[in-house]
């Protein structure tokens, strides 16, 4: 063919060939991989398709929503899967295939099915689920074990979290007093670069296991789209090998993400993380107070029974020897020296027992715990071990090292 033709009119022929071979409207599946508003309210995407192995582009192409038409569609697609458009995310869009003598091939979008990417995602999370579960790690870090005392925290957040400060605040501002360690990885909580920012923490944390108790993973509030970004599964697979326990407050009350799920704890929120590390630590302290009066009321008793056997034996000694010295009188006569040196061996041995046994009943004695800080409660002389030894409106005394008070039961709570 020797005819010649410009560039513009090759764009031209370009042009009228596709819209002659694709005049109509298309519903095509494909991955936002770039996704950005310009100041005149367009928004601009790029869409790429990927080969099996989800990793290598299959193919790619340009699209737009024009201003008037963005408005609409990305109120209209938030409202029905709590998310907004964003990088990562597959659609469903109604499409007319354009040719710009410029820009080149584009798409223009005029509509949005968003059943489609509400599919996709829960598909995504099914599948990280159960990919977990065959590979038989979903329960790993919870089978660990929560230390009974977590007071050496690291915290995976953003410090500029509003969720991050409602933590420090609730946790140092406790009640009961606690000191509580705390150490922030300071991490990205949203977007494209979340997977490598907890990794990283996750990562860093690890060289350094001793160091820490638990790892705290914290954010505030936000939308569903937020909580996406922690159904991931190489987030969730660092979980399941970790170390030490990790626990878990994304900041949403009616869904848990695959990272809750494979955490040892998860909780709702920031200040519920918090709040689940100062009652472990007040039930250690109350397991340990009731431990210490058992042991106490063990010790006493068993002190009183050694005294009974010390007065046993003595009584038995002085009887066998009067008995000796009755019937054995030559005999004692002759070897005089060795019995009185046999008797006073064997006295200094029970001196010495008795001595030990007075000491030990000296340091268990209920006035010297009282002078090491601890208290003893009791209704009406007896020593109450549960709330459920008392009721509401009870009189109970408890006595301290410089004296007693009196208080009355306004409520009670079992934990």
């Amino acid at each position: 063919m020797d005819e010649k033709l410009s560039l513009t009119e090759l764009q031209q022929v370009i042009k009228d060939s596709l819209y002659m071979a694709l005049p109509d409207f298309y519903w095509v599946t494909a991955e936002i991989s770039e996704i950005k508003e310009n100041y005149a309210g367009h928004c601009y995407l790029e869409l790429i398709e990927k080969q099996p192995d989800e990793k290598n582009v299959k193919s790619r192409v340009r699209a737009v929503i024009w201003s008037n038409r963005y408005r609409f569609l990305s109120s209209f697609f938030k409202d029905a899967t709590g998310e907004s458009l964003r990088e990562g995310m597959k659609i469903l869009v109604r499409i007319k295939v354009e040719y710009h003598e410029l820009y080149g091939l584009s798409l223009v979008i005029s509509d949005i099915d968003p059943s489609y990417s509400i599919g996709e995602m829960a598909l995504k999370r099914q599948m990280i689920i159960r990919r977990l579960g065959e590979e038989g790690v979903i329960s790993m870090n919870r089978e660990l074990g929560f230390p009974l005392l977590p007071q050496r925290i690291a915290v995976i957040s953003s410090e500029n979290a509003a969720g991050y400060s409602d933590f420090l605040s609730h946790l140092k501002g406790n009640s009961y007093q606690y000191i509580f360690y705390t150490a922030l990885f300071e991490t990205v909580m949203q977007g494209t670069e979340t997977e490598q920012s907890v990794i990283s923490a996750l990562d860093r944390i690890a060289d350094h296991p001793g160091l820490f108790d638990v790892v705290a993973i914290i954010r505030g509030g936000g939308s569903q789209s937020d909580l996406s970004w922690f159904d991931n599964y190489n987030i969730a697979f660092h979980i399941t090998q970790f170390p030490i326990p990790v626990i878990t407050g994304i900041g949403h009350e009616k869904d848990l993400s695959v990272t809750d799920l494979v955490a040892s704890q998860a909780l709702k929120t920031p200040t519920a993380v918090a709040d689940f590390l100062i009652e472990r630590t007040a039930n250690t302290e109350a397991r340990l107070n009731e431990m210490i009066l058992e042991i106490n009321e063990i010790t006493r008793s068993a002190i009183e029974e050694n005294r009974s056997l010390i007065e046993s034996l003595r009584i038995k000694m002085i009887s066998a020897a009067g008995a000796i010295a009755s019937v054995k009188k030559l005999m004692v006569d002759r070897h005089r020296g060795d019995l009185i040196k046999s008797t006073m061996n064997l006295l200094e041995k029970l001196k010495t027992r008795m001595s030990v046994l007075g000491n030990t009943l000296g340091i268990l004695d209920p006035e010297n715990v009282l002078r090491r800080g601890y208290s003893i409660t009791t209704y009406k002389g007896r020593l109450i071990k549960s709330v459920s030894e008392v009721c509401v409106d009870d009189v109970i005394d408890t006595r301290f090292n410089d004296g007693m008070i009196n208080s009355k039961v306004i409520s009670k709570k079992k934990v």
